[in-house]
């Protein structure tokens, strides 16, 4: 991918793609020819369907998008010059739309404000995932299967090459790492756009690995997520290798988490560093009591963890948290104080969502929770979420979650409207369905023959 910033003049551009999230985060694009930009288009934008995004029925679906130019970028794509840039959505009334992902996120950014709660979230994600060689899967009234493959040692074609062990892939060195310069063209092309990368590294098991962002505000760390999640999709293909963020692509190993580092700012500093607890403050630690509180009922994780694949991922013995805890230094915890940290640079990480969430619903939801533990004042340690063994284990089903979301809602109401709330229970049902009412191969071993 070759990218480079947008400098605003559009003669020697050829199309303009205008870049839209439906309701699972997915990034939707539909491209304007260059005799067709102009100044209509930045002020009144384009109408489109909204109900093949997800959000809409089908008799009130038209709704308008009017592209963000802070966000527009360039791609030199197969010999064509292309911009690219994030769009707000407006019903055809002029009002933004207000189950829209980028809404969302700005209307969170704003509460925070009227609240006096803090002028900003600052968020530092790691994304992790796999990488395959081949993919095949399918899904028939006849027969049910997946089979991925990887040089790494995965699949048969690949069980006599030279392998580490399945789980020891942690922080490999080529050429035991097979993707090392895969992962240098993503963080290049990363830059190129604007978002910042800490590190890359291979994970813990064969074909696992991981790039770990900067801090962002909350109002870009939507856009550019999404955005590195294409990138990474894209120049995988690139190189002739499929990605998935699935947070458990195959049985029995480590799966992938989107761990979210975070604090909050006021007057240009973190207060999350304190006297409290794991050097917290008194702020800090209501927070961390809001997010334990609203993920133990089941209702952040509906966010944080939406697929029936996340409950895969959240079982014992892979790093993955299953219970209303926080601790320092712990990967077992829900939520980590990082222990390599210096005192006063205190943050805290939540370590239980993974990228099948829309990264601006799930950041949303998870800032709401941790303000209604500030504006409660709330004591983690009175609900011993510091105690490891106190046996609050958050709901581990997708439609677990999804009634704790329907009974535990209010403190999402500042940014989530209520339709919102409704139609994600209601969509989110319906793949729980899918998947829980069909049997599997695990199902044919186990049964079959009983």
């Amino acid at each position: 991918m070759n990218f480079r910033k947008f400098d605003g003049n559009f003669d020697n551009i050829d199309f303009l793609s205008l870049l839209m999230i439906d309701i699972n985060g997915s990034i939707r694009h539909v491209t304007l020819p260059k005799g067709y930009i102009s100044d209509k288009i930045f002020e009144k934008g384009i109408g489109f369907d909204a109900s093949n995004f997800g959000y809409a029925k089908v008799d009130k679906s038209d709704m308008v998008a009017k592209p963000d130019m802070t966000t527009a970028f360039v791609e030199e794509k197969e010999g064509h010059t292309i911009v690219h840039v994030f769009c707000d959505v407006y019903l055809t009334t002029g009002e933004p739309f207000d189950q829209y992902p980028r809404n969302i996120a700005k209307k969170t950014a704003a509460y925070l404000k009227e609240q006096k709660i803090a002028d900003d979230a600052k968020v530092l994600i790691e994304l992790e995932f796999h990488a395959f060689d081949s993919v095949r899967y399918s899904s028939e009234y006849s027969h049910s299967f997946y089979e991925v493959q990887s040089q790494e040692g995965i699949g048969p074609d690949y069980s006599d090459a030279p392998r580490f062990g399945i789980q020891q892939g942690y922080h490999r060195l080529f050429p035991a790492d097979k993707y090392f310069d895969m992962r240098n063209d993503i963080v290049a092309a990363m830059g190129e756009v604007g978002i910042p990368v800490k590190y890359h590294h291979h994970e813990v098991s064969a074909s696992q690995l991981e790039i770990e962002l900067n801090f962002i505000s909350l109002a870009e760390a939507g856009d550019k997520v999404s955005l590195a999640k294409w990138i990474i999709v894209s120049v995988a293909r690139e190189h002739g290798i499929f990605v998935t963020f699935m947070p458990k692509p195959v049985y029995n190993i480590a799966g992938n988490g989107m761990h979210v580092h975070q604090f909050l700012v006021k007057n240009g500093a973190s207060f999350f560093a304190g006297d409290g607890l794991h050097g917290l403050s008194k702020e800090a630690l209501s927070y961390t009591a809001g997010i334990l509180d609203h993920s133990l009922t089941g209702s952040l994780l509906a966010f944080s963890n939406p697929s029936t694949n996340s409950y895969k991922r959240l079982v014992p013995g892979f790093e993955a948290p299953v219970s209303a805890t926080f601790a320092k230094g712990s990967r077992e915890a829900s939520i980590r104080i990082p222990g390599y940290l210096a005192k006063g640079e205190e943050r805290i990480e939540y370590r239980t969502g993974d990228a099948t969430a829309n990264i601006y619903y799930f950041l949303s939801a998870m800032i709401l929770a941790g303000v209604d533990g500030i504006k409660k004042g709330r004591d983690p340690l009175e609900s011993k979420y510091h105690d490891k063994e106190n046996g609050k284990m958050f709901p581990l089903n997708l439609n677990a979650v999804l009634d704790g979301l329907a009974a535990d809602n209010e403190y999402l109401l500042p940014a989530f409207p209520k339709a919102l709330i409704d139609l994600w229970i209601k969509e989110k049902k319906e793949e729980a369905r899918f998947v829980y009412n069909a049997p599997t191969p695990q199902e044919y071993e186990l049964y079959f023959n009983i």
